[in-house]
Protein backbone atom coordinates (compact mmCIF):
# COMPACT_ATOMS: atom_id res chain seq x y z
CA UNK A 1 0.00 0.00 0.00
CA UNK A 2 2.77 2.38 1.34
CA UNK A 3 4.66 1.60 -1.99
CA UNK A 4 1.21 2.61 -4.41
CA UNK A 5 1.20 5.89 -2.61
CA UNK A 6 5.24 6.29 -3.30
CA UNK A 7 4.84 5.23 -7.24
CA UNK A 8 1.74 7.52 -7.52
CA UNK A 9 3.52 10.09 -6.23
CA UNK A 10 6.64 10.01 -7.95
CA UNK A 11 4.54 9.54 -11.59
CA UNK A 12 2.49 12.74 -10.52
CA UNK A 13 6.03 14.52 -10.14
CA UNK A 14 7.52 13.18 -13.53
CA UNK A 15 4.42 13.66 -15.48
CA UNK A 16 4.25 17.23 -14.48
CA UNK A 17 8.18 17.62 -15.09
CA UNK A 18 7.72 16.09 -18.28
CA UNK A 19 4.53 18.34 -19.60
CA UNK A 20 6.28 21.62 -18.41
CA UNK A 21 9.87 21.04 -20.21
CA UNK A 22 8.27 19.28 -23.50
CA UNK A 23 5.42 21.65 -24.00
CA UNK A 24 8.00 25.30 -23.27
CA UNK A 25 9.71 23.12 -25.55
CA UNK A 26 7.57 22.81 -28.43
CA UNK A 27 6.04 26.05 -27.56
CA UNK A 28 9.76 27.94 -27.85
CA UNK A 29 10.23 26.16 -31.06
CA UNK A 30 6.76 27.37 -32.68
CA UNK A 31 8.09 30.58 -32.20
CA UNK A 32 11.06 29.72 -34.51
CA UNK A 33 8.70 28.31 -37.21
CA UNK A 34 6.29 30.68 -36.98
CA UNK A 35 8.85 33.80 -37.50
CA UNK A 36 10.49 31.82 -40.39
CA UNK A 37 7.14 31.16 -41.76
CA UNK A 38 6.80 35.43 -41.84
CA UNK A 39 10.34 35.59 -42.71
CA UNK A 40 11.78 36.59 -39.30
CA UNK A 41 14.55 35.26 -37.74
CA UNK A 42 12.67 34.55 -34.02
CA UNK A 43 13.86 34.15 -30.71
CA UNK A 44 15.96 30.67 -29.50
CA UNK A 45 13.49 27.66 -28.92
CA UNK A 46 14.85 28.11 -24.99
CA UNK A 47 13.55 31.72 -24.57
CA UNK A 48 10.08 30.68 -23.20
CA UNK A 49 12.40 29.03 -20.30
CA UNK A 50 14.03 31.86 -19.84
CA UNK A 51 11.02 34.24 -19.61
CA UNK A 52 9.54 32.04 -17.16
CA UNK A 53 12.04 31.80 -14.72
CA UNK A 54 12.79 35.33 -14.87
CA UNK A 55 9.09 36.54 -14.56
CA UNK A 56 9.02 34.71 -11.25
CA UNK A 57 11.83 36.37 -9.82
CA UNK A 58 9.57 40.04 -10.29
CA UNK A 59 7.59 41.66 -8.24
CA UNK A 60 3.80 41.89 -9.49
CA UNK A 61 1.14 44.13 -8.83
CA UNK A 62 -1.52 42.96 -7.32
CA UNK A 63 -5.28 43.84 -7.42
CA UNK A 64 -6.90 42.34 -4.70
CA UNK A 65 -8.03 39.16 -3.36
CA UNK A 66 -10.15 37.76 -6.71
CA UNK A 67 -7.30 38.70 -8.48
CA UNK A 68 -5.09 36.59 -6.61
CA UNK A 69 -7.44 34.48 -5.49
CA UNK A 70 -8.29 33.08 -9.01
CA UNK A 71 -4.79 32.74 -10.26
CA UNK A 72 -3.87 30.52 -7.35
CA UNK A 73 -7.42 28.63 -8.45
CA UNK A 74 -6.14 28.54 -12.21
CA UNK A 75 -2.95 27.19 -11.72
CA UNK A 76 -3.94 24.56 -9.19
CA UNK A 77 -6.90 23.36 -10.68
CA UNK A 78 -5.52 22.94 -14.04
CA UNK A 79 -2.25 21.33 -12.61
CA UNK A 80 -4.64 18.67 -11.10
CA UNK A 81 -6.13 17.95 -14.25
CA UNK A 82 -2.64 17.22 -15.70
CA UNK A 83 -2.81 13.80 -13.34
CA UNK A 84 -5.64 12.68 -15.14
CA UNK A 85 -4.12 13.08 -18.66
CA UNK A 86 -1.72 9.45 -19.20
CA UNK A 87 0.94 10.05 -21.26
CA UNK A 88 1.86 6.55 -22.79
CA UNK A 89 3.29 4.57 -19.96
CA UNK A 90 3.19 7.17 -17.84
CA UNK A 91 -0.19 6.95 -16.24
CA UNK A 92 -0.63 8.69 -12.82
CA UNK A 93 -4.56 7.41 -12.21
CA UNK A 94 -5.19 4.45 -14.30
CA UNK A 95 -8.15 3.46 -14.89
CA UNK A 96 -9.99 6.25 -12.85
CA UNK A 97 -8.88 9.09 -15.88
CA UNK A 98 -12.38 9.70 -16.82
CA UNK A 99 -12.32 11.90 -19.18
CA UNK A 100 -16.02 13.55 -17.36
CA UNK A 101 -13.02 14.56 -14.58
CA UNK A 102 -10.82 16.26 -16.58
CA UNK A 103 -12.82 18.47 -18.24
CA UNK A 104 -14.39 19.29 -14.58
CA UNK A 105 -11.08 20.15 -13.20
CA UNK A 106 -10.34 22.00 -16.31
CA UNK A 107 -13.04 24.03 -15.69
CA UNK A 108 -12.11 24.75 -12.33
CA UNK A 109 -8.56 26.46 -13.77
CA UNK A 110 -10.49 28.18 -16.56
CA UNK A 111 -12.97 29.87 -14.35
CA UNK A 112 -9.90 30.99 -11.60
CA UNK A 113 -8.68 32.70 -14.65
CA UNK A 114 -12.34 33.96 -15.46
CA UNK A 115 -12.14 35.70 -12.22
CA UNK A 116 -9.08 36.56 -11.98
CA UNK A 117 -8.80 38.36 -14.99
CA UNK A 118 -12.01 40.21 -14.13
CA UNK A 119 -10.72 41.03 -10.77
CA UNK A 120 -8.56 43.48 -12.47
CA UNK A 121 -10.80 46.01 -13.81
CA UNK A 122 -9.33 46.27 -17.36
CA UNK A 123 -11.88 46.50 -19.37
CA UNK A 124 -10.04 44.94 -21.83
CA UNK A 125 -9.21 41.76 -19.74
CA UNK A 126 -13.18 41.54 -19.16
CA UNK A 127 -13.79 41.59 -23.19
CA UNK A 128 -10.99 39.20 -23.20
CA UNK A 129 -13.07 37.08 -20.96
CA UNK A 130 -16.66 37.74 -22.68
CA UNK A 131 -15.01 36.14 -26.09
CA UNK A 132 -13.40 33.53 -24.81
CA UNK A 133 -16.18 32.29 -22.86
CA UNK A 134 -18.46 32.98 -26.37
CA UNK A 135 -16.40 30.76 -28.33
CA UNK A 136 -16.04 28.39 -25.71
CA UNK A 137 -20.07 27.74 -26.92
CA UNK A 138 -18.60 27.09 -30.38
CA UNK A 139 -16.15 24.67 -30.12
CA UNK A 140 -17.23 22.88 -26.96
CA UNK A 141 -20.81 21.48 -28.41
CA UNK A 142 -19.09 19.88 -31.77
CA UNK A 143 -16.07 18.57 -29.86
CA UNK A 144 -18.70 17.06 -26.79
CA UNK A 145 -20.94 15.51 -29.33
CA UNK A 146 -18.23 14.02 -31.38
CA UNK A 147 -16.65 12.24 -27.99
CA UNK A 148 -20.02 11.05 -26.68
CA UNK A 149 -20.19 8.97 -29.83
CA UNK A 150 -16.41 7.74 -29.19
CA UNK A 151 -17.84 6.18 -25.70
CA UNK A 152 -21.09 4.87 -27.02
CA UNK A 153 -19.00 2.95 -29.48
CA UNK A 154 -16.84 1.98 -27.34
CA UNK A 155 -18.77 1.45 -24.07
CA UNK A 156 -15.98 3.80 -22.03
CA UNK A 157 -15.00 7.49 -20.85
CA UNK A 158 -11.67 6.63 -19.43
CA UNK A 159 -8.62 7.38 -21.08
CA UNK A 160 -6.28 4.48 -19.95
CA UNK A 161 -8.93 2.56 -21.44
CA UNK A 162 -9.94 3.94 -24.71
CA UNK A 163 -5.76 3.92 -25.09
CA UNK A 164 -5.93 0.03 -24.18
CA UNK A 165 -9.20 -0.89 -27.18
CA UNK A 166 -7.57 1.30 -29.88
CA UNK A 167 -4.22 -0.41 -29.51
CA UNK A 168 -5.17 -3.74 -28.46
CA UNK A 169 -7.56 -3.08 -31.86
CA UNK A 170 -5.07 -1.92 -34.40
CA UNK A 171 -7.17 0.96 -35.21
CA UNK A 172 -7.21 4.46 -33.85
CA UNK A 173 -10.48 6.36 -33.48
CA UNK A 174 -9.18 9.12 -35.93
CA UNK A 175 -9.13 6.27 -38.69
CA UNK A 176 -12.52 4.89 -37.36
CA UNK A 177 -14.40 7.95 -37.01
CA UNK A 178 -12.44 10.79 -39.49
CA UNK A 179 -15.02 13.17 -39.61
CA UNK A 180 -15.35 13.31 -36.00
CA UNK A 181 -11.81 13.05 -36.12
CA UNK A 182 -11.61 16.36 -38.10
CA UNK A 183 -14.43 18.01 -36.11
CA UNK A 184 -12.05 17.43 -32.88
CA UNK A 185 -9.12 18.69 -34.44
CA UNK A 186 -10.63 22.12 -35.88
CA UNK A 187 -12.06 22.34 -32.21
CA UNK A 188 -8.72 21.61 -30.53
CA UNK A 189 -7.58 24.56 -32.40
CA UNK A 190 -10.10 26.57 -31.09
CA UNK A 191 -8.96 24.84 -27.15
CA UNK A 192 -5.62 26.43 -27.65
CA UNK A 193 -6.77 29.72 -28.73
CA UNK A 194 -4.48 29.44 -32.22
CA UNK A 195 -5.69 31.41 -35.08
CA UNK A 196 -8.15 32.13 -36.80
CA UNK A 197 -9.78 31.29 -33.45
CA UNK A 198 -7.47 33.49 -30.99
CA UNK A 199 -10.24 36.12 -30.80
CA UNK A 200 -9.65 36.20 -26.83
CA UNK A 201 -5.77 37.16 -26.88
CA UNK A 202 -6.17 39.62 -29.85
CA UNK A 203 -2.83 41.80 -29.22
CA UNK A 204 -3.73 44.00 -31.43
CA UNK A 205 -7.14 44.82 -30.39
CA UNK A 206 -7.35 44.39 -26.91
CA UNK A 207 -3.66 44.25 -25.67
CA UNK A 208 -3.76 40.34 -24.95
CA UNK A 209 -7.50 40.37 -23.53
CA UNK A 210 -6.80 38.53 -19.93
CA UNK A 211 -3.04 38.60 -19.77
CA UNK A 212 -3.26 42.40 -19.56
CA UNK A 213 -2.69 42.96 -16.24
CA UNK A 214 -0.22 40.50 -15.30
CA UNK A 215 3.57 41.16 -14.55
CA UNK A 216 6.23 39.21 -12.90
CA UNK A 217 5.43 36.64 -11.18
CA UNK A 218 1.96 36.37 -11.80
CA UNK A 219 3.05 35.91 -15.58
CA UNK A 220 5.67 33.71 -14.75
CA UNK A 221 2.37 31.52 -12.90
CA UNK A 222 0.33 32.30 -15.59
CA UNK A 223 2.86 30.98 -18.59
CA UNK A 224 3.26 27.88 -16.75
CA UNK A 225 -0.46 27.17 -16.26
CA UNK A 226 -0.89 27.89 -20.08
CA UNK A 227 1.84 25.27 -20.27
CA UNK A 228 0.10 22.65 -18.45
CA UNK A 229 -3.17 23.55 -20.43
CA UNK A 230 -1.67 22.84 -23.75
CA UNK A 231 -0.23 19.51 -22.83
CA UNK A 232 -3.88 18.56 -21.29
CA UNK A 233 -5.94 19.67 -24.47
CA UNK A 234 -3.56 18.08 -26.77
CA UNK A 235 -3.08 15.57 -24.50
CA UNK A 236 -6.81 14.72 -24.32
CA UNK A 237 -6.97 14.90 -28.44
CA UNK A 238 -3.65 11.80 -28.64
CA UNK A 239 -5.27 9.62 -26.54
CA UNK A 240 -9.44 9.89 -27.28
CA UNK A 241 -8.14 9.82 -31.55
CA UNK A 242 -4.71 8.85 -32.03
CA UNK A 243 -4.12 5.56 -29.57
CA UNK A 244 -2.23 7.67 -26.78
CA UNK A 245 0.96 5.71 -26.80
CA UNK A 246 2.01 2.04 -25.99
CA UNK A 247 5.19 4.19 -24.56
CA UNK A 248 6.05 7.97 -23.25
CA UNK A 249 7.97 8.31 -26.26
CA UNK A 250 5.42 7.50 -28.91
CA UNK A 251 2.80 9.65 -26.92
CA UNK A 252 5.17 12.53 -27.09
CA UNK A 253 5.85 12.06 -31.27
CA UNK A 254 2.02 11.98 -31.70
CA UNK A 255 1.86 14.97 -29.37
CA UNK A 256 4.89 16.72 -31.22
CA UNK A 257 2.70 16.09 -34.96
CA UNK A 258 -0.52 17.86 -33.79
CA UNK A 259 1.31 20.63 -32.03
CA UNK A 260 3.12 21.38 -35.11
CA UNK A 261 0.19 20.44 -37.51
CA UNK A 262 -1.81 23.18 -35.53
CA UNK A 263 1.26 25.70 -35.16
CA UNK A 264 1.77 25.58 -39.04
CA UNK A 265 -1.89 26.49 -39.59
CA UNK A 266 -2.29 29.35 -37.10
CA UNK A 267 0.74 30.82 -38.76
CA UNK A 268 -1.01 30.98 -41.90
CA UNK A 269 -4.43 31.85 -41.25
CA UNK A 270 -5.89 34.93 -40.32
CA UNK A 271 -8.21 35.87 -37.20
CA UNK A 272 -11.84 35.26 -37.09
CA UNK A 273 -14.56 38.29 -35.41
CA UNK A 274 -15.54 36.63 -32.22
CA UNK A 275 -19.45 36.22 -33.98
CA UNK A 276 -17.39 34.60 -37.02
CA UNK A 277 -15.82 32.36 -34.84
CA UNK A 278 -18.86 31.08 -33.20
CA UNK A 279 -20.87 30.75 -36.51
CA UNK A 280 -18.21 28.85 -37.82
CA UNK A 281 -18.22 25.91 -35.22
CA UNK A 282 -21.79 26.10 -34.97
CA UNK A 283 -22.15 25.34 -39.16
CA UNK A 284 -19.99 22.62 -40.14
CA UNK A 285 -18.16 21.06 -37.19
CA UNK A 286 -21.51 20.98 -35.22
CA UNK A 287 -22.95 19.61 -38.61
CA UNK A 288 -20.56 17.14 -39.30
CA UNK A 289 -20.77 16.16 -35.84
CA UNK A 290 -24.17 15.05 -35.85
CA UNK A 291 -23.39 12.87 -38.80
CA UNK A 292 -20.59 11.20 -37.12
CA UNK A 293 -22.75 10.31 -33.88
CA UNK A 294 -25.80 8.84 -36.54
CA UNK A 295 -23.06 6.58 -38.18
CA UNK A 296 -21.70 5.95 -34.87
CA UNK A 297 -25.14 4.57 -33.29
CA UNK A 298 -26.99 3.35 -36.48
CA UNK A 299 -23.63 2.05 -38.70
CA UNK A 300 -21.04 1.04 -36.56
CA UNK A 301 -22.86 0.38 -33.20
CA UNK A 302 -21.15 -1.19 -30.54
Amino acid sequence: MFMNIVITILSGIALLIVAFVYTVTLEGIARKIDARIQRRYGPPFWQNFIDIFKSLTKHSISHGFIFDFGLLMALGGTIATVFFVPAGSLAVFPGIDNVFVVIYLLAIGLLGMAMSAVGSGNPNASIGIGRALAQMLGYELPFMIVILGVFFHHGTSSLSDLVSIQIAQGAYNAWLMPIGGVVAFISLIGMLGKKPFDTFIAPAEIASGPLVEYSGKYLGMLMIQHAFATFIEIGLFVNLFLGGGRTLWEFLLKFLIVYFSIVIISATIPRFRVEQAIKFYWKWPLILSFVQVIIVVFVMGR
